[in-house]
């Protein structure tokens, strides 16, 4: 009796566990065409190659490659017998080179559903059909591609959505819609880890230990179960524009539809600190310090770094800039860590103003808050009205352009200059909507930490440290061995301004108008969002009346 073998395939695991079969539908139905095909033949099934999720696009099929290896060594069969051609190969290189093995060994493909024997006439029907079925798989591919295309110009999502999104399907009017949605359970680590990331405390190393703490997994697929994310894996998120709202396919980025899980000024820190870390070379050096971060070259702004040197016996962390790295000429020398630790305690010293002047600060901006609260709805009421005028003037500009009555260039050019009023009038809205009471009580913390900071600070643990000095300061500018300059954060910028008591003595001398936008520069401040630039310590005069900066300060 001959003998045969038999190879089923489908391309997709989905259709390999369709309707949660064990085989789905597909393989199946192939196995019982292939087994009739046999017994026309009169021939027994002695062998049975299944590829279950396998593309035919490449021969690198591992039940394929048995099959094969088993007519090139055992030589015990008589035919292979497949569905289809296109089960086996398609495109016309592979479905050549196995025919060859084939014929090499003696052996007879036969298909189920195509005369393709070894006749004149069945040699030149395989042909055909191989190459119909190359042409298809590249037709499908080309027309798949420019769909997906289509759908990220229009703002769509053509691929899996990054960790931190959902993709979903919903019915609306009776149609299958896809879209993206925000993961509750993912999306504030993500937001987390890029946040944490642009103040360059982290590496890259320590921020996965910290999201593996925090929960972060990744989400399970059929065939991958969930687990924390890989160094690899975090790398790209913390690059992928996705995160802010850019969808990018085929090299081509695109506004996307689906809403931004951070703000574009966060994300382009994170990607700065990344490249300045140079992450590739970040494995071998995963030393960490609570001043990582927060540390800058006073001589070519570059960031500063750790490392760890031996010597004398010992192995002694120094910070140094990586300036010197990078061959730019930067002479900074390497400098002891206690010694900047050192530097940074006594700047503590100098960054609150003296405790009379706290409590009249104090005194001054509760009595200007109690005044605030009036000016804050007439502000609000006033930008709401404007928006309701911005807002029906693009209607209206809309209209004119259906009608024809305005050209295309006119519609872009009022379009533009109408969406920058509104981007304008809602930051307005929003300062002004802001509660004052929020507002005094931040302020009231932030004065208490103000008059007490040196002591806490030197008496805080590491990560406190930390965290002191991300809340308080932009980056602290090293030359030589000290401290040269500290760039202060807002709000502790203003707070700390040696003219504040007076600006605000003057602010209720001023004319009703000059006061609210003074209030608004004031509140917008207060907020982290305005346009107060940040007080440098040793660099723009700032000098408490009880002392001056210490030597390399000034």
């Amino acid at each position: 009796m001959k003998r045969a073998a038999i190879y089923l395939r489908v391309s997709t695991s989905a259709q390999a566990k369709r309707n949660r079969e064990p085989e789905g539908y597909s393989i199946p139905a192939q196995r019982e065409a292939c087994l009739r095909k046999a017994a026309s033949l009169e021939a027994e099934v002695v062998g049975e190659y299944v590829d279950r999720g396998e593309s035919a696009k490449t021969a690198d099929r591992a039940e394929l490659r048995a099959l094969l290896e088993r007519v090139t060594q055992q030589r015990d069969l008589d035919y292979v017998i497949v569905h289809k051609v296109d089960r086996l190969a398609r495109n016309r290189y592979d479905d050549a080179t196995i025919s060859y093995t084939l014929k090499t060994a003696g052996i007879e493909l036969v298909s189920v559903t195509e005369n393709i024997d070894d006749t004149p006439f069945g040699r030149f029907m395989h042909a055909i059909v191989a190459a119909n079925a190359e042409f298809y798989s590249a037709n499908l591919a080309a027309e798949a591609r420019k769909g997906l295309v289509q759908k990220a110009k229009t703002g769509g999502t053509p691929t899996r959505a990054p960790i931190g999104y959902l993709n979903v399907r919903k019915i609306i009017e009776g149609r299958e819609i896809r879209t993206v949605e925000i993961d509750p359970d993912r999306a504030p680590h993500v937001r987390w880890a890029i946040t944490a990331y642009a103040t360059g405390a982290y590496t890259l190393d320590t921020l996965q230990d910290a999201l593996t703490d925090r929960g972060l997994l990744t989400r399970p697929t059929p065939t991958r179960p969930t687990k924390p994310l890989s160094r690899s894996q975090l790398a790209t998120l913390l690059v992928n524009p996705y995160y802010i709202g850019i969808v990018r396919y085929a090299g081509v980025e695109y506004d996307g539809n689906h809403e931004p899980l951070i703000d574009r000024a966060t994300f382009q820190r994170a990607r700065a600190v990344l490249e300045a870390h140079g992450h590739a070379e970040e494995r071998d050096r995963k030393h960490d310090h609570y001043l990582k971060g927060a540390l800058y070259c006073g001589r070519c702004e570059s960031r500063m770094s750790l490392t760890h040197a031996k010597g004398n016996g010992g192995t002694y962390p120094y910070f140094f800039c990586i300036g010197r790295t990078r061959r730019n000429g930067c002479q900074q020398p390497y400098i002891p860590t206690n010694t900047i630790e050192h530097a940074v305690e006594r700047l503590y010293a100098h960054v609150a103003p003296p405790a009379k002047q706290i409590e009249i600060i104090r005194a001054k901006l509760d009595h200007a808050l109690a005044g605030m609260r009036t000016q804050a709805e007439q502000e609000t009421a006033r930008q709401q009205r404007r928006l309701a005028k911005l807002t029906d003037e693009r209607t209206k500009l809309l209209h004119a352009y259906y009608q024809s009555a305005i050209p295309l260039d006119l519609l872009h050019q009022e379009q533009d200059r109408i969406v920058g009023q509104i981007v304008g009038t809602e930051a307005q809205l929003a300062t002004a909507q802001r509660s004052t009471t929020d507002v005094q009580s931040t302020l009231a913390k932030t004065l208490d930490l103000l008059a007490n900071c040196q002591h806490a600070y030197t008496n805080a643990p590491a990560h406190l440290r930390r965290q002191w000095n991300q809340a308080l300061f932009l980056r602290l500018h090293v030359h030589d061995q000290d401290i040269q300059h500290a760039d202060i954060a807002e709000p502790f910028a203003t707070l700390t301004a040696p003219s504040l008591p007076d600006e605000l003595d003057s602010h209720e001398q001023r004319p009703h108008k000059a006061r609210r936008q003074g209030w608004q520069d004031s509140a917008a401040a207060f907020n982290g969002h305005g346009s107060n630039k940040a007080q440098k310590i040793g660099e723009t005069g700032f000098e408490p009346a009880t002392a001056r900066p210490p030597a390399g300060m000034i």
